[in-house]
């Protein structure tokens, strides 16, 4: 097993390390990306809520009604 002491100076990290090799134009990139599937979930959305619906304005209750009819027959 080997150990290996570090100094202050010597050692930086794993975070540090992530934000110094950023990539500028990969997170315009990203903020680009996110930004348009963001957008696309809000239109989807906003799609969906004003799309018209149909309500039926009659309920057909004929099997109620021919039932009921046999029962009072009888």
């Amino acid at each position: 097993m080997k150990n290996e002491t570090y100094s202050a100076e010597g050692f930086e990290s794993t975070y540090a390390l992530l934000v110094r090799s950023e990539e500028k134009e990969r997170s315009i990139f990203e903020a680009a990306v996110y930004f348009a599937v963001i957008l696309s979930a809000l239109l989807s959305l906003w799609q969906a809520a004003t799309q018209p619906i149909q309500v039926p304005t009659t309920v057909h209750t004929t099997s109620v009604s021919q039932s009921a009819n046999s029962i009072q027959r009888a």
